[in-house]
Parts: C-alpha cells; sequence; structure tokens
C-alpha cells in the first residue's frame, strides 16, 4: 500500500438497498460481502455497510457558513470536475439535498464545492472540491 486509506462502518436498514445506493448510485465497487454486511470501494478507501436498523437515527446539525450540517457524516474530496459530475449525477437521480450544490466560503480561505444529502438509511453523506489543493487546510 502506498497510501493511507481510512475505512469506516456504518448502519443501514437494509443491504439491498445500500448496495443500489453506493453501487449503483454512486458508483462504488463491491466488495466482500456476508449476510450483515457490504463492503463498498469509496473512492480508493473502504467503507462496510453493516446492517444494523437499530443504530439509526437523525444526526445532530451546526451551522457552517450559513447552513446547518450535519454533524455526523462522511464524504469524499474530489477534483473539481468529478465533483460537478458527481453533482449532475445526483441531480438527474432526483436526490433530495440536505444542502444543494454550492461554494461555500466564497472568496476565503477554504473556499470550496459542496453538497450533501442522505443515503436511504438516513446517513449523511459530503462531497467536496477544492480549485486549489492548498485550501483543503486553509485557516
Amino acid at each position: 500500500m502506498t497510501r493511507s486509506r481510512f475505512h469506516l462502518a456504518f448502519p443501514v436498514r437494509d443491504l439491498a438497498e445500500a448496495r443500489r445506493f453506493y453501487g449503483d448510485l454512486l458508483g462504488c465497487p463491491e466488495g466482500r460481502s456476508s449476510p450483515e454486511w457490504i463492503d463498498f470501494d469509496f473512492h480508493g478507501h473502504q467503507i462496510v455497510a453493516h446492517l444494523a436498523p437499530e443504530e439509526l437515527s437523525r444526526a445532530a446539525t451546526n451551522a457552517v457558513d450559513g447552513e446547518d450540517v450535519p454533524v455526523r457524516h462522511f464524504g469524499v474530496i474530489l477534483a473539481l470536475e468529478a465533483w460537478q459530475a458527481m453533482a449532475d449525477r445526483l441531480e438527474a437521480a432526483g436526490t433530495d439535498f440536505i444542502i444543494p450544490p454550492q461554494i461555500r466560503f466564497k472568496g476565503q480561505p477554504g473556499e470550496q464545492a459542496t453538497l450533501f444529502f442522505l443515503d436511504p438509511s438516513g446517513n449523511a453523506l459530503e462531497f467536496k472540491a477544492f480549485a486549489d489543493d492548498a485550501m483543503v487546510f486553509a485557516r
């Protein structure tokens, strides 16, 4: 392995639904699976959908740049062109965005394209992109 990768396990209410959402809609290749979980390749990182409907709840939010951002969320930073393609794919699929595709922190350090939406189990995801990679950790 030449780079570090994150691993994230999260609850879902239905594995077939998770397979359609993460595999078909988001385009994440499926890895190993069992009757209780599914591994997905999430842009080179391993995420695992675990069947655990009792673990699901609506996440709290915090205000960020005038938006209510779900505290518990995960996602990926894409190249700007890939982010736009993902935003277009999600819009074409009729995704109900928590925060629609937009530019956050416009003209400030950390300016970024961002969007938030929920998976079918209510897990919040964020996809973002920076025109300048140096802004990822800008203060």
